[in-house]
């Protein structure tokens, strides 16, 4: 959840360091730190709060100076936010800075006070540190083997000693990180936008393997201190892509980049009009064996799953189960490696219940499909198969680009799925194909209705709860737009199936109780118009979400947003947008910090 970067190499570390975790201040923004080597000593520097607090420190105290170093910012899991629980963490020989949870640490903290070591934050990162004194032999590669065998959970740690000053170590278990390989310089980072300014070059870590980054060479060794030989990626991503590009939040800007982001997502998957995702080990037999299929995720990406399960019932005729993760991996489910497909699905590839799941089923012969945003991460790595949504970087702490590429996705899956299963024909796959692809352009046609959304957002920003209704795909997308709502507004907001109002929930129904409808399937409006009249009764101010065209939706209420006439298969594609749109302005409206609502982090990479 937090998020870590390190420099050497001839700049002044300080600044390359900040920036590195502006670029990252969406992985946690309770604190952050940076600690350079100056003068054979380690000089830390951190605060408490947004990095900008970090920052005004150092203009008022002064700015460590030297050309290696370490940074955090952090998301608290362990010890409240404050000065003295900040990172990095360390002492005289050694410092570090730490993503991820330290399961036992309570153990090892009270074995180290056994032996005299005294503690001065209530974090679980500060043991690593003690460790990392305690084992030092003048080795820093085997002191590190050493602490990591002591360790339970996950981690990514970078580490200076004070003894080899022109030396950064890094490791990583079950948290991400990336070393970053430039001209005179070298990096480590927790996500790649906190290198693009300065490399597009890096490799990945695999588990507890340590990379030893010197200015002009990096070294990366096994377990057992075996040079290991790694693969050199490039990224696809340039530092306009994580820029915000003129727009006043990464949040508005990545909802505008949703139309790209479709057609290179679904585009290279086409050939002659026909899904083809080039992976031997999707292959049509393979995909004609699966008889049930789970989608297993978190949050919005479990949201995108519970299309893809109605997308993939309603062409396939199989069963679907829709897990979130954290529910999954603890429920002992029942699989079967003959006949089950897992699908994970995950922007950053790295959700640490997700991951869990992901290694259950495999652990039981069940063939995984990832479905993820980034290259090269845990789950694609693990994965049997993997599909990348090419949404490109997403800054936001807001899912909005990776929600509409994970269900075009899915869609695109259930239409391959069904022709390979002779489901449906080829000219009715060609036909879903192009109405599929026609989807991009009527989202740039929905995202014209921006300020009808601002406008309605003025009407109800006031609201203290709000409830979302809808049926079948409108409970799903539902489902989502509250989501959005609430992580960002702050607004207490709940969805609910509409059929199920009158079992309890439409007690709370009140002049006080705003509710949103979406009502985009048209076998089911007659039910909508009815539980939409209900509310209405009671006193319910309405926004209507439906397609342009149904003139008995546009009569019920005063606040309604049509969308553009298409398939109802994929109007959640359509009718994301709005939502998002209605969520974020509705945000900057209340004076919300859009891109980093309050103690959320992008990736929860911790369970």
């Amino acid at each position: 959840m937090c998020g870590i970067v390190g420099y050497v190499g001839t700049k002044a570390a300080a600044g390359v360091l900040v920036e590195g975790l502006e670029k990252l201040e969406y992985r946690g923004y309770d604190s952050a730190g940076i600690a350079v080597m100056e003068d054979h000593k380690i000089n830390v520097v951190k605060a408490k709060g947004r990095l900008k607090n970090l920052e005004q420190k150092m203009e008022h105290h002064g700015t460590p100076f030297g050309s290696i170093g370490i940074g955090h910012t952090r998301w608290a899991t362990h010890g409240e936010p404050s000065d003295v629980n900040s990172h990095p963490h360390g002492n005289e020989r050694v410092t570090i800075v730490h993503n991820g949870i330290i399961e036992n640490y309570v153990q090892l903290k009270e074995k180290m006070i056994a032996k005299g070591y005294e503690f001065l934050s209530e974090t679980d990162t500060e043991v690593i540190a003690v460790l990392l004194d305690y084992y030092y032999d003048g080795n820093p590669v085997e002191t590190i083997i050493r602490v990591i065998d002591n360790l339970k959970g996950s981690y990514a740690l970078g580490i200076m000693f004070v003894d080899t000053p022109d030396t950064l170590y890094a490791v990583r278990k079950d948290s991400p990180l990336i070393v970053g390989v430039g001209e005179d310089e070298n990096f480590i980072a927790s996500d790649i936008p906190a290198i693009l300014k300065y490399t597009r070059s890096y490799y990945l870590l695999e588990e507890n393997e340590i990379a030893v980054l010197q200015r002009n060479h990096v070294t990366i060794v096994d377990h057992d201190n075996e040079p290991v030989v790694k693969e050199l990626f490039t990224a696809t991503w340039d530092i306009e892509a994580a820029e915000k590009g003129g727009y006043p939040h990464f949040m508005l800007k990545e909802i505008h980049e949703q139309p790209k982001a479709l057609v290179n997502t679904l585009s290279p998957r086409m050939v002659d009009g026909i899904p083809d995702f080039g992976i031997k080990a999707l292959s049509d037999d393979i995909l004609k064996s699966f008889k049930r299929i789970y989608i297993v995720a978190c949050g919005t990406a479990m949201h995108a799953g519970m299309v893809g399960k109605a997308a993939i019932e309603h062409l396939v005729r199989i069963p679907v189960e829709v897990d979130v993760a954290s529910e999954f991996r603890y429920r002992n489910p029942i699989l079967s490696k003959e006949d089950d497909l897992v699908i994970i699905i995950s922007q950053s590839g790295e959700t640490a219940d997700t991951l869990a799941a992901l290694r259950l089923a495999k652990d039981q012969g069940v063939h995984t499909l990832a479905i993820v945003n980034v290259v090269g991460s845990s789950i694609a790595r693990e994965a049997n198969s993997v599909l990348y949504t090419w949404a490109g970087p997403e800054i936001a702490v807001a899912s909005t680009k990776a929600y509409s590429v994970q269900v075009a996705m899915m869609y695109l899956f259930a239409i391959q799925l069904a022709h390979v299963k002779e489901m449906i024909s080829v000219d009715q796959t060609k036909i879903l194909c192009a109405e599929l692809m026609e989807i991009p352009q009527l989202v740039e046609r929905v995202l014209e209705t921006a300020d009808n959304c601002q406008f309605y957002a003025s009407k109800f920003q006031n609201a203290h709860d709000i409830f979302f209704i809808g049926r079948g795909l409108d409970y799903a997308l539902s489902l989502e737009g509250s989501l959005k709502l609430k992580e960002i507004s702050y607004i207490h907001s709940d969805a609910h199936p509409a059929g199920e109002l009158k079992h309890g929930t439409i007690s709370l129904i009140t002049e006080e109780m705003p509710v949103i409808a979406v009502a985009t399937q048209t076998a089911l409006m007659e039910k909508m118009v009815s539980n939409i009249k209900e509310v209405i009764t009671r006193g319910a101010k309405v926004l209507l979400l439906c397609k342009t065209g149904q003139d008995e939706m546009d009569q019920l209420t005063d606040y309604v947003i049509e969308l553009p006439k298409c398939n109802d298969f994929f109007t959640p594609l359509l009718a994301v947008v709005p939502l998002q749109l209605f969520a974020y302005y509705t945000a900057v409206l209340r004076g919300c910090d859009v891109d980093k609502p309050r103690n959320l982090a992008k990736s929860v990479t911790v369970e």
